[in-house]
C-alpha cells in the first residue's frame, strides 16, 4: 500500500485509498471517499506525527530490496544484473511512476513479486489490477518476459523469521512465565462480505499462523486476531483489541503480538500495535498486563534469505503464473477482476 513519508503526503494518501474500489466500496464513492479523507486527514497526520512524522515503509522496502538483488546477484549470476523497482498502490513511488520507469529501462524479464505473504483482492489484487490499467491503453514493452509471484504465506524461511522475532520478545519474560505468554497473531481485518464471495485471504493468514506455531512447536497458546477495521459493515473478528481484553478477564496477563501480514514496520505496527495497544490499552486495564510486540520481518537474514529464494525459484520456473492467480472468487462481483487476470495470463503466455 506504502504510506506517507510526511504529514503533508496524508490528504493524498488518504484520497487514494478512499477512491479505491477494489479496497473500499462506498455509495456515491466518487462523492463520499473524498470526503471521508478530508474528514479524516487530521486525525492520520496526528498519528504519524507520534510516530516520528512520517512512514518507514519506503526505508524498509529499500532495504529488502537491496538486500534481495545483492542475494540474487550472488546465487544466480546467469541472470544477473539484477535491479528491484519499488510500486506502491497510495504513496510515492506510486505504480504508474514505477512502469514508466520499467519502461525507460528496457528489462528482459521483469518479476511481479507482491509483497503481501497472504493474498487478497482488496491488497494484492488492487496492485495487480492498477499494472493491468497502466497498459490497458498502452503497448507492452516488446521481448519482455513476465513473471508473477502473487502469494508466498508458508515460505519456510518467512516462518523461521516470524518465528525468531517471536523468540526474541519470549526472552524478557522470566523464564517460568515463557511457556504461558499468549501469542496474538494480528492481521488486517476483512469485511465479511469479501470472505463471504471466496477471499482466501484469512485463510492464507491461517496458514501462516500454523506454519509458523509448527516450526515453534507449538510452544505457546496463541490465536488469530483482527485490527484496523473501517466503518461500521462487519469484519473478521475477534479484533485485537477485544481479544486482549477478553483473555485478561480470565486472568491471563503476558502477550506478544505478532504482526503477521505486515513485511515491515508501519502505521499499524508503530501506532495501532505499539501505542495504542502497547501503553495506552495496557493503562487502560491498570498496568497489570505485560504487551510487548515482535518486530516485523524488515531486513531480517531470514527474510532477505526468504525473498531471494522466492525470486530466484519463480524465475527458474516454467510457470509464470499460478492457475490459482488465474482463476476468481466463487461470488466475484469485481467487473475489473477478469480483466486484469486476462491481462496477466497474456503477458506470461498462459
Amino acid at each position: 500500500m506504502g504510506g506517507p513519508q510526511t504529514v503533508n503526503d496524508v490528504p493524498d494518501y488518504l484520497l487514494r485509498i478512499m477512491t479505491d474500489r477494489n479496497l473500499i466500496q462506498l455509495p456515491m464513492q466518487r462523492f463520499l471517499g473524498p470526503y471521508i479523507a478530508k474528514k479524516r486527514t487530521a486525525e492520520v497526520q496526528k498519528k504519524y506525527e507520534e510516530i516520528g512524522g512520517g512512514s518507514p515503509i519506503l526505508k524498509w522496502t529499500q532495504k529488502q530490496g537491496n538486500g534481495l538483488v545483492e542475494r540474487l546477484d550472488t546465487a544466480s549470476p546467469s541472470t544477473a544484473p539484477h535491479k528491484y523497482y519499488v510500486a506502491f498502490r497510495y504513496a510515492n513511488p506510486l505504480t504508474d511512476e514505477t512502469m514508466r520507469q520499467i519502461e525507460k529501462d528496457q528489462l528482459d524479464h521483469l518479476v511481479v513479486f507482491s509483497q503481501y505473504p497472504q493474498f487478497s483482492c482488496a491488497t494484492s489484487g488492487s496492485s495487480f489490477d492498477a499494472i493491468y490499467h497502466y497498459f490497458r491503453k498502452r503497448q507492452v514493452p516488446a521481448n519482455m518476459k513476465w513473471t508473477v509471484i502473487d502469494r508466498w504465506p508458508t515460505h519456510s524461511l518467512l516462518c523461521q523469521c516470524i518465528a525468531d522475532r517471536i523468540k526474541t520478545e519470549l526472552n524478557f519474560f522470566p523464564v517460568e512465565e515463557q511457556k504461558d505468554v499468549v501469542l496474538l497473531f494480528s492481521a488486517h481485518s476483512l469485511p465479511l462480505k469479501a470472505v463471504k464471495r471466496g477471499d482466501s485471504y484469512p485463510y492464507e493468514v491461517g496458514a501462516t499462523v500454523q506454519a509458523v506455531m509448527e516450526t515453534m512447536k507449538y510452544s505457546n497458546p496463541y490465536a488469530i486476531t483482527w485490527q484496523s477495521k473501517v466503518g461500521p459493515v462487519p469484519w473478521l473478528e475477534p479484533a485485537t483489541e477485544d481479544a486482549i481484553k477478553g483473555f485478561h478477564k480470565r486472568g491471563l496477563k503476558n502477550f506478544i503480538l505478532v504482526p503477521i501480514a505486515f513485511t515491515n514496520e508501519h502505521i499499524e505496527t508503530l501506532h495501532e500495535l505499539d501505542i495504542e495497544y502497547g501503553k495506552d490499552l495496557v493503562k487502560e486495564l491498570g498496568g497489570k498486563i505485560t504487551i510487548r510486540r515482535a518486530a516485523a520481518p524488515n531486513d531480517h537474514k531470514l527474510f532477505l534469505d526468504c525473498l531471494a529464494d522466492i525470486v530466484e525459484t519463480a524465475v527458474k520456473a516454467d510457470e509464470r503464473v499460478t492457475n490459482k492467480f488465474l482463476s476468481r472468487c466463487p461470488k466475484c462481483t469485481n467487473r475489473s477482476c477478469q480483466p486484469y487476470k486476462s491481462f496477466f495470463a497474456k503477458v506470461c503466455q498462459k
